[in-house]
């Protein structure tokens, strides 16, 4: 795959833990300065630290009014541009559906949908005022186009994301700036081993996880970033609107 400019940016948000790492780690490789993203300063420095001189960490807390402007501006100062935008923070979300109350929804949408919304934004107009485009991948979940039990807000906030890259792709295709999502299935994160580990059965049910998948292991986070450093590299440039499932097959089922 073709190397990116010694001078390309990404900005990944998310990155103190699981996917959000590698997906830093594996921009780095390609070449790219990253900035990095998250609520934890001791996670963050100490990823930033691993990662080495192409990365730096930003706290941020992006459902706060004007993050995202702050974050963008954050990192013109720390790079001097932008090139890619990962929108990979999120949180989790279950419960049974009928004792969902308000303030549920509403924090897990400001997190899930308006933050990376008003970034997307944010981020879009520094691409065009720089006048080379871009490219914005928003990690979704395969849970964006499937219904499961107790887990309907997630999934509508994150099913939003989804139509909402896909809306956006058209609006900034005039200025070469391409907009893409992937969407991970259940994948080997510290939050899945937390899942886990609080169930009866641990190694039964990762098992019983695994069967339903058609290639029949979990994911790991390197096939995420794998696909996010596909979708962010200039050899992929007639590439937007698209959603590309990293499930196993699950969803082809």
């Amino acid at each position: 795959m073709t190397q990116q400019n010694a001078t390309s940016v990404a900005l990944v948000t998310g990155a103190t833990s699981g996917i959000g790492v590698e997906i830093a780690r594996r921009l780095i490789q390609d070449g790219l300065h990253v900035l990095i993203t998250g609520r934890s300063d001791e996670r963050g420095r100490r990823v930033a630290d691993e990662l080495g001189e192409r990365c730096r960490f930003i706290r941020a807390d992006l459902s706060q009014p004007g993050a995202a402007d702050r974050l963008i501006e954050a990192t013109l100062a720390e790079w001097g541009r932008l090139d890619v935008l990962v929108n990979n923070a999120a949180i989790d979300h279950t419960n049974d559906l009928l004792a969902v109350g308000e303030e549920e929804i509403r924090s897990t949408f400001e997190t899930n949908t308006f933050a990376p919304m008003n970034l997307l934004i944010a981020a879009a107009r520094t691409m065009k005022a720089q006048g080379e485009g871009g490219s914005i991948i928003n990690v979704t979940s395969r849970l964006a186009s499937i219904g499961v039990p107790t887990m309907g807000v997630y999934s509508a906030s994150k099913g939003a994301m989804l139509a909402f890259t896909k809306a956006a792709a058209i609006d900034l295709a005039p200025e070469n700036i391409r907009v893409n999502a992937v969407a991970p299935g259940m994948t080997r994160t510290p939050l899945y081993q937390q899942w886990l580990d609080s169930l009866p059965d641990p190694e039964g049910e990762a098992e019983r996880v695994a069967s339903a998948i058609p290639l029949g292991r979990i994911a790991e986070s390197n096939d995420v970033a794998s696909v996010v450093s596909f979708l962010a590299s200039p050899d992929n440039s007639y590439l937007t609107g698209i959603s590309i499932p990293v499930d196993g097959g699950y969803l082809a089922k």
